[in-house]
């Protein structure tokens, strides 16, 4: 039985009034250590650090032994008595920006990390990428705690295991974290999320902190980029490659050069680019950046099912992938190769129509055809995906000809970025609920929810599983629900496709194909 509000509260008080929390700050410091944060020699420093952050006035060092993979359990301890003492405002904002610079305290600073990440490539690059991976892990600046709620699981269907996350790991807003949002200046430093400023950042109302954020500076065709990796990560070692300047997104020729040449530096990751328009282009349009990691997706898995051959080009073997979006793949022994035919692939397609598939370059001068790239590995080979994306609206799809369609939406709306190309869907965490709601009723073998104002929107959808599967079980709905989400997210990659893959929009395809010099 869950205790009355007031009562909890009290309850919770007197823990943190009894907590000793110089053994949770020695707790902090053996579990910094042993994740080779700071080393022995940085103890007192660190440990000094916290106490004025703290307002502690004595401290005693005690060895505290525990097997711990994330700080969280340590700093939510911290936190309560830090609100409860009235440090920090207890909403999530405030917990989020203090327990960022309780860890900044027992972090190595940018240089250290650079020369290690350094030290360790030169055994080799698995090497460096594992030791940062655990780094960002264990500074809590990647919060597995809360990817951990997530809800993630795998649905067969024609064109491969399709990865499905209903979003969970990002908290609610706090109504006084909104207020205060409201009222605090908003400042143009650092100018977006991936900007390098954003390094040490101590963040604010409008902005997260980053005072654990950490990055690699990387040549890539002879330019200086970062390389990090995402704090919120959608699949194993999710890492983002960002321009050292602020700049706007775009693929050109110098995109597959880097591309190519981050996976030449590090061989088992794979790096991709978003398309650089609008609802074609993922979520940040503002910063040039590339997003990559170690993990192998449904379409890196899927068979190429026709070659062609381009002339001038006998060390590149080309053919359209079998998957739900256009796709066609180059691979070759040398990617500078690659580089001008996929460069040719890109011109073509930029200002290419065939009004037959409703595939227009531009309307009123807005051009409208682009390409989301991919590059991998396959031993000494090079493998380049080029995505054709289209961003045309029309009257019966104003969010987008080749983008998810009205039917869909229940499931998934929003844009179809670099990461649902590869056949992870990143779906809305309203779906938790929802189809928890959706579950009972099929369960129940209700007829209809259209009444049911939470899940109306599902309700033709619905009707379609009610007449498939009629009254379920309810040790199997679950099972049943994900896996039909899963044929709907594949259905939305379907949509997405510039050619639809019957007979007309194969034929369009290679038409395009043809078009580029290809036999």
């Amino acid at each position: 039985m869950a205790l009355p509000g007031p009562l909890r509260r009290s309850i919770r008080r007197d823990m943190v009034i009894d907590m000793d929390i110089r053994h949770e700050i020695n707790r902090l410091l053996g579990f910094a250590r042993a994740q080779e944060l700071i080393s022995e020699d940085d103890t007192y420093y660190a440990a000094n650090r916290l106490i004025d952050m703290l307002g502690v006035a004595e401290y005693v060092p005690e060895e505290v032994d525990e097997q711990l993979t994330s700080p969280a359990p340590i700093l939510e301890n911290i936190l309560s008595f830090a609100a409860e003492k009235g440090i920090i405002e207890d909403t999530q904002n405030e917990r989020d920006l203090f327990d960022t610079r309780l860890m900044d305290a027992v972090m190595p600073r940018p240089l250290e990390v650079v020369r290690r990440f350094q030290n360790d490539y030169a055994r080799a690059p698995k090497a460096a990428t594992d030791r940062f991976y655990k780094l960002s892990i264990a500074s809590n600046y990647i919060r597995s705690d809360r990817i951990a709620k997530n809800i993630v699981w795998q649905t067969r269907t024609e064109y491969g295991d399709l990865d499905i996350t209903i979003n969970l790991s990002k908290p609610e807003k706090d109504p006084r974290d909104i207020a205060k949002a409201k009222s605090a200046p908003s400042s143009g430093y650092p100018k977006c999320l991936l900007c390098r400023e954003n390094e040490g950042f101590a963040g604010n109302a409008h902005h997260p902190a980053r005072e654990t954020h950490r990055l690699i500076p990387v040549r890539l065709s002879g330019h200086r980029w970062f390389l990090q990796y995402s704090p919120y990560t959608y699949y194993n070692e999710h890492c983002i490659v960002l321009n050292r300047k602020h700049v706007p997104m775009q693929v050109t020729r110098r995109s597959f050069e880097n591309l190519l040449d981050f996976v030449t530096i590090f061989p088992h990751y794979f790096l991709g680019s978003n398309a650089d328009l609008p609802i074609v282009g993922g979520s940040i349009l503002s910063h040039d950046h590339y997003q990559g990691g170690r993990y192998e997706f449904a379409m890196a898995k899927a068979p190429v099912e026709k070659t062609y051959n381009f002339e001038g080009f006998a060390g590149v073997t080309a053919g359209r992938v079998k998957w739900p979006m256009s796709a066609l793949r180059l691979s070759g022994e040398d990617w500078e190769e690659l580089v001008p035919l996929a460069t040719k692939i890109l011109g073509k397609w930029r200002t290419y129509s065939d009004e037959s598939v409703g595939v227009l370059a531009e309307t009123d001068h807005t051009p409208h055809n682009t390409i989301t790239p991919i590059a991998r590995r396959r031993g000494s080979k090079y493998e380049l995906d080029l995505v054709l994306r289209n961003n045309r609206t029309s009257a019966e799809h104003p969010l987008g000809i080749f983008h998810p369609h009205a039917e869909v939406h229940h499931i998934k709306k929003e844009n179809i970025g670099l990461i649902e190309v590869m056949g992870l869907a990143v779906l809305p965490g309203r779906l938790k609920e929802e189809m928890r709601l959706v579950g009972e009723a099929l369960t129940r073998g209700d007829a209809s929810i259209r009444e049911t104002e939470k899940i109306a929107a599902h309700a033709d959808w619905y009707d379609m599983l009610h007449k498939k599967y009629g009254k379920v079980a309810e040790d199997t709905v679950q099972a049943i629900l994900r896996d039909e989400i899963g044929q709907v997210f594949s259905k939305v990659l379907e949509h997405a496709g510039v050619f639809k893959r019957d007979e007309a929009g194969l034929a369009a395809f290679d038409r395009f194909v043809a078009s580029c010099g290809a036999k």
